[in-house]
C-alpha cells in the first residue's frame, strides 16, 4: 500500500546515512522503478522550487547496493503515486501525503517491509551544500549593493534590506560548488519601484561591492544551521547564519555546510543579456 504519511527526512541535520523500512514499490512506465521509504537521508529534487538538484546515494540491502539514479519529491493519495510537477496540490493538503521518491533501475529485487540503509556521496553533497550557501550570501549581498535603486517599499530580505533577489528571481540554479541566478529585469519590476536605468554600466561596481561583502562574512566563520519546524518532507525548513550579533533565517528545504569557513572563499560574477526584449541579469557565484 501506498503510505499515508509524509517521508521522514535527516537531511536537514546533515545525515548521510540512515537507516529505514521500504514503504512501497512501484514500478514507472519508463522501465524504472520507484522506491519510497519510512525515513530517507537522501536529499530529493523539490517540485516548486526546483533548484537544488538530488543528492548522489545507493540504498544498501544486504550485500546487495542499489544506485539511486533520481530522487524527487512526489505524492499520493492513496491510490495514486504523483512526480514533480505531476503532483496535483499542495504540500499540506489533507489527505495526501508527501514522499521522497527514490528512483532505481526495474529489476531492483526490494519488497515493502525490507530493511535498507541511505547512503549519500559526502563529497557530492559537501560541494552542492557549499553551492547552495553561497547562494543565499551572495543573494543577500546582492540585494545590499542594489538597495539604493528603489524608490517604492519593497518587501524586506532577512537583513532588513530590500529584497531585489525575492522579487526579481526567475531561476536558481545550485551545482557544485556554484549557484547560478537569473533575475528578470522586466515591466513587472520597474512598477515595483526598482530603477534599471544605468544598471548594466554599473555592474563592475555592484560586482566589488557584493565580493567585498561576502569576504567580510566568510571572515566572520559564523555558524550555519537549519532550523525544523519537524522532521517531515512537508514541514517548515529555514536556513539560518549566525552573523554577529545577529542571525538571519531564509525559508530552504535544501543542505548547506556548517560553518562560512567552509566556503574558504567566494567570487561573484555579473552580466546582463537582452533575452527576447527584456534584460536579464545573471549572477554567478563560485566557491574556491
Amino acid at each position: 500500500m501506498l503510505p499515508v504519511e509524509d517521508t521522514l527526512v535527516t537531511y536537514p541535520s546533515g545525515a548521510v546515512e540512515t537507516a529505514a523500512t521500504v514503504a512501497h514499490v512501484r514500478d514507472l512506465t519508463d522501465g524504472r522503478r520507484a522506491v519510497l521509504l519510512d525515513v530517507t537521508s537522501v536529499h530529493p529534487v523539490d517540485a516548486g522550487w526546483p533548484d537544488q538538484g538530488a543528492d548522489r546515494a545507493v540504498l544498501r540491502s544486504g550485500t546487495d547496493e542499489i544506485i539511486v539514479l533520481d530522487c524527487v519529491v512526489g505524492a499520493t493519495d492513496g491510490a495514486d503515486l504523483y512526480l514533480g510537477r505531476d503532483i496535483p496540490v499542495g504540500k499540506g493538503t489533507e489527505g495526501w501525503a508527501f514522499v521522497v521518491v527514490h528512483i532505481v533501475v526495474g529489476d531492483c529485487a526490494l519488497a515493502e517491509g525490507d530493511s535498507v540503509a541511505t547512503s549519500v556521496d559526502v563529497g557530492f553533497r559537501a560541494r552542492t551544500s557549499a553551492g547552495h550557501t553561497a547562494c543565499h550570501l551572495a543573494s543577500l549581498a546582492l540585494n545590499l549593493a542594489v538597495a539604493d535603486r528603489w524608490k517604492k517599499e519593497p518587501r524586506s530580505d532577512a537583513l532588513g534590506t530590500p529584497d531585489f533577489d525575492g522579487t526579481a528571481i526567475d531561476v536558481s540554479l545550485i551545482t557544485e560548488n556554484t549557484s547560478t541566478d537569473t533575475y528578470r529585469l522586466g515591466k513587472s519590476l520597474r512598477k515595483k519601484g526598482f530603477v534599471t536605468g544605468g544598471l548594466e554600466e554599473a555592474l563592475p561596481t555592484i560586482e566589488r561591492f557584493i565580493n567585498a561583502t561576502l569576504a567580510t562574512w566568510v571572515a566572520t566563520d559564523a555558524a550555519v544551521h537549519i532550523d525544523r519546524d519537524g522532521d517531515r518532507l512537508t514541514d517548515r525548513r529555514y536556513w539560518a547564519l549566525d552573523l554577529p550579533g545577529q542571525t538571519l533565517r531564509i525559508p530552504c528545504g535544501g543542505t548547506h555546510v556548517s560553518a562560512l569557513s567552509e566556503l574558504g572563499s567566494l567570487r561573484v560574477i555579473l552580466s546582463m543579456q537582452d533575452v527576447e526584449g527584456t534584460n536579464v541579469l545573471t549572477m554567478v557565484t563560485r566557491v574556491g
